[in-house]
């Protein structure tokens, strides 16, 4: 195998791995007026889950409570949750483009609220347990069918990519025709003036007899 394809390979397998794990984050909520926001970009149909929790401190009662608001990237509010301590959100996308979940802290307080963020997009939000009970496999082979569907969750990341790419390459080049022509254009009017300045330029000295 070449040194080139052995490099694909790991950074298939590397992806393989990344693309069946998801997103856990911690988040700390200043208790003063701010919002804190996570955001990713996601392409059209496909499956997201979130799950989110506030880290109780055990000195601290009752639970401080959060609100959470989720929207798509033409500002569409897909979820919307006040005064709670724990929340689920499930959507499946029509747009593509960046998806945003903010919180912020309900009641202001001395200090800050910790919470918990479980962020699952495509072949990570799957329920796989679902799918070894319904098809009836288990070990190599829902392994199998987890790679089989990360090679599908590859692919048509690399066709969202590749049409991605298309598009940026039409919107260059209308923007290059279009100061193409305004360079012409400039170029014309300045040509203009300046023979309408020269002909003014005669006609004076004319009269002033200077030529």
């Amino acid at each position: 195998m070449m040194m080139g394809d052995r490099i694909r390979v790991c950074m298939v397998l590397i992806f393989v791995v990344l693309i069946q794990k998801g997103d856990a984050i911690w988040m700390s909520l200043p208790a003063a007026s701010s919002t804190k926001c996570v955001t990713e970009e996601i392409h059209n149909n496909v499956v997201v889950l979130g799950d989110y929790v506030v880290i109780s401190d055990d000195n601290v009662h009752p639970t401080p409570t959060i609100s959470a608001k989720v929207t798509s990237p033409y500002g569409n509010t897909l979820h919307s949750n006040e005064n709670a301590t724990h929340g689920q959100f499930a959507f499946t996308t029509n747009e593509a483009g960046l998806y945003l979940a903010c919180f912020w802290v309900d009641h202001h307080g001395s200090g800050s609220v910790s919470m918990n963020l479980d962020w699952k997009t495509g072949i990570a939000a799957k329920d796989w347990e679902s799918v070894a009970r319904k098809e009836k496999i288990e070990g190599v082979e829902l392994e199998l069918k987890k790679l089989e569907g990360a090679v599908e969750a590859i692919h048509e990341n690399l066709l969202y990519l590749k049409n991605r790419e298309a598009e940026m390459r039409i919107v260059n080049e209308a923007t290059n025709s279009r100061v193409a022509l305004y360079s012409m254009l400039s170029l014309a009017v300045c040509v203009g003036v300046s023979v309408l300045q020269i002909m003014h330029l005669k006609r004076f000295f004319q009269k002033k007899k200077l030529i």
